[in-house]
């Protein structure tokens, strides 16, 4: 497989004036699942595009093995892409499409229906061989899709999207099917997406991109508990992080973040590095999982709210409320009995809050966390 790398790799916008893509360092190693990952128009899939070679670069190089790929033609870069649309030929067979890319390159017949016949059963399409595109479910589609780059044998796959447009269900199905994919040809996968459920279970890599930019880089879990900004906190994790503005004050020796209505006590780690702020407002925040509903709570880090909404659903239910100061949380909390309108009693797990500051890019200001990238 292949080692793929993106050395201050740019991309200007078309009048040249501005970027799509600015100042991208990325290195993708040797059978990585890696995912783009980031809001609608944020430069994920126009890397991906750059990397595949059907956009131009406009700065930097991009490397596959240590090779520059600048000017090499697509067909010559030995990468397979799985588009969002499928992309099948509508008059040819399951087959046929699958052996496509093969007869053009004017692989033995031997061969071709060896590497079919193969990848049909990983992806157990073998009875849908004859079939043409049209009498298959898009679940079907988006296997012969893979298919067709697996027959490849490529050294770098590149996944735009695949699964935008299947049914709730049939995605959970495929992000299964191509995880197990990954495990079972150990190739380099790049894989482009903005839903980050899919890029939290599929990728062994994470690149959070936003206008453009790389925000962070990193294992998923790593992200989830250490994220560099407030961005990268509020786009991974469902529900999102729950973030409130709070003033740090000092009050008999300890500093607390005051949101006007309820008070929060920082840890101590914390209190050392929030000593700067003091007068100033910051950023609360706290993951749903992380705010504990009670009904005999402590003097300190009580936050009382009401019930604006609720979902259950199933083993857990989802409490949206509001502070008097108008601050809306979510709760990810245990099945009881809840009515509109109560009052409720919340505790924050401070040992896993967060504080961003309001400045700009809105860091972390309470993790030592390293820029490796």
């Amino acid at each position: 497989m292949a080692k793929v790398e993106l050395i201050d790799v740019g991309k200007k916008f078309s009048d040249g004036t501005s970027y799509a893509v600015e100042h991208t360092n990325i290195t993708i190693e040797d059978r990585e699942f890696c995912v783009f990952v980031g809001p609608s128009g944020c430069g994920k899939s126009t890397t991906l595009r750059m990397i595949a070679g059907l956009e131009d670069i406009t700065d930097g190089d991009l490397l596959i093995d240590g090779v520059k790929m600048n000017d090499v033609p697509p067909k010559d870069r030995d990468i397979a892409m799985v588009f969002q649309n499928y992309a099948l030929y509508p008059h040819m067979t399951v087959y046929d499409n699958m052996a496509f890319g093969l007869k053009i390159r004017k692989m033995p017949k031997d061969e071709i229906d060896r590497r079919v016949h193969e990848a049909a059963k990983q992806l157990d399409l073998e009875q849908y061989l004859n079939r043409k595109p049209k009498a298959l479910s898009g679940g079907q589609r988006q296997r012969v899709a893979v298919g067709r780059a697996i027959v490849r044998n490529p050294k770098v796959f590149l996944f735009d999207e695949p699964l935008s447009n299947l049914d709730a269900k049939l995605r959970v199905t495929m992000r299964a099917e191509i995880s197990a994919l990954h495990n079972r040809l150990q190739a380099t996968m790049i894989y482009v997406t903005h839903d980050q459920i899919e890029a939290m279970t599929l990728g062994t890599k994470i690149v959070v991109m936003k206008d453009g930019h790389i925000q962070q880089i990193g294992a998923p879990l790593y992200l989830y508990n250490n994220p560099i900004n407030k961005f990268v906190a509020g786009f991974i994790g469902t529900p999102p992080m729950n973030f409130m503005t709070v003033t740090i004050i000092e009050k008999n020796g300890k500093l607390i973040g005051d949101e006007g209505s309820f008070s929060v006590i920082p840890t101590e780690e914390q209190q050392k590095l929030l000593k700067d702020y003091i007068g100033k407002q910051v950023s609360f925040g706290i993951r749903p999982e992380d705010l504990k509903y009670v009904t005999n709570p402590a003097a300190e880090n009580n936050m009382g709210m009401k019930i604006m909404n609720m979902e259950p659903l199933g083993a857990e239910t989802h409490l949206f409320l509001t502070s008097e100061k108008g601050h809306n949380v979510v709760v990810r909390t245990a099945p009881a009995v809840y009515h509109l309108g109560d009052m409720v009693n919340i505790v924050p797990d401070m040992k896993k809050a967060k504080f961003f500051s309001m400045e700009e890019g809105e860091l972390n200001i309470c993790d030592t966390i390293e820029k490796k990238w």
